[in-house]
This record gives C-alpha cells, structure tokens and sequence, in this order.
C-alpha cells in the first residue's frame, strides 16, 4: 500500500473510487530539488502529476521573452492532466521553490489501464468536462476582474489562511501573477498598507487583515 495517496482535489475531486484506485496503482512517486526544473514550456508532455510535499511555480516566456508567473502550487494541486487525453506540448515551465515530492501519472500507463477496464474511460471524461468548465472561468476572471481584484485574489490564494500572513515575493513577481505592470500592483498595495490590511517589507509582505482583503477580493466590492 502507498504511503502517499492522489488528493481528492482540483481535477480528481470528482473521481470515482474504482478510477482513484487505478490511477493510485499505477503512480510513481518523484523528487524535486529546491529551483530544479520539472519541465519546461514546449516540452513534450507524457505524464500527470499531484503534489504531495512542498511547492511549485508554474511560469510562462511572452514572445518579447518576458516571464509571467502564474501560479504557485503545494501539497494537494494536480496537474498536467491534459496529457492524460492528448499528449503534446507543456504550456508552462514548471520550478520547485522548494524541495518537492510529486506523484506521476504516464499517459501510456493509464492508457493501458483504461483498455483493460474500458468502464473507467467515462469517468476520466467526465473529469475532463469538469476541469474545462473550471479553466473556462480562470480564463474570464483574469481578462474581465480588475487589476485590484485579481491582486487580492491571488494574495488570499499564496498566503494560506494559517501562520503568519507573510509572503516572500517581490512586488515584480506579483505583477508578474496578476498580468499587470508592477507600478499597478505598486500603487495598490501602498493602497492597502495606508488601509492597515497588508504591512509592506524588503521582498514581501505580510496580510493584517484577511477578512477585509477578502471583501476586495469580490467584484462587487470594488
């Protein structure tokens, strides 16, 4: 018996328990260094992966080579589960911030697995309705939310509810999470530091109060 399961969330939250147990089986586990690279934007994808200790940044190149960082995964986040269906090129660059340990899922293996059991084949669509459905709406939230909105939503979303609120990004790095320019995010946060929700420090910051952040953080709010 593995000591360590696939989480029940993200694109698995909704698998059944004869699908959950085929893909448990055929998964290995894989471990990351601090800053090593997991794989990068236009490699060929084969495999899906969930996160079961530390955490990963997910980033892009534009086409004028700029970075855009666009998510920081830990311990429960599942990913890659295109490939399951259609492997081909990875959309992002995928770096550990931090000593990591992933399960991997091949595409061959679960393939195998679903022409042996072709019952499970409906189950793993399902899913995948599910996860377009979800990305469909990340998709309007970054192009319709304003610029305030998206920051507070991101912030919530990196800096978990328990500890001390702090969190060690730049100002840069954090424009580079909401798609704006850092002066935006800049005059923002000076915002919200005069407001007492957020303190402001050399390489991050520290959330005060969550509660009134999380208000901004809804679009009726602003």
């Amino acid at each position: 018996m593995r000591n360590d399961r696939l989480p029940k969330t993200g694109f698995l939250s909704a698998a059944s328990a004869p699908l959950r147990e085929m893909l448990e089986s055929q998964a290995s586990e894989l471990r990351l260094s601090n800053g090593e690279v997991l794989f990068e934007q236009g490699d060929t994808g084969d495999a899906f992966y969930a996160i079961t200790q530390g955490s990963l940044e997910f980033s892009i190149l534009s086409a004028s080579g700029r970075k855009l960082s666009l998510d920081l995964m830990r311990p429960g986040a599942v990913f890659g589960e295109i490939v399951l269906f259609d492997p081909g090129p990875r959309t992002a660059t995928v770096t550990a911030a931090e000593p990591s340990r992933l399960l991997r899922l091949r595409n061959r293996d679960i393939l195998n697995q679903i022409q042996q059991h072709p019952e499970l084949a409906g189950d793993l669509l399902r899913l995948a309705g599910q996860r377009m459905r979800w990305m469909n709406m990340q998709l309007n939230e970054q192009v319709f939310l304003p610029m305030p909105v998206r920051l507070a939503r991101k912030l919530l979303y990196l800096v978990p509810d328990t500890g001390n609120g702090r969190l060690a990004l730049s100002q840069t790095e954090l424009a580079e999470y909401v798609g704006a320019t850092r002066e935006a995010v800049s005059k923002t946060l000076s915002n919200w530091k005069r407001s007492q929700l957020i303190e402001i420090s050399r390489g991050g910051l520290q959330i005060l109060d969550r509660s009134a952040l999380g208000l901004l953080a809804e679009p009726e709010s602003i």
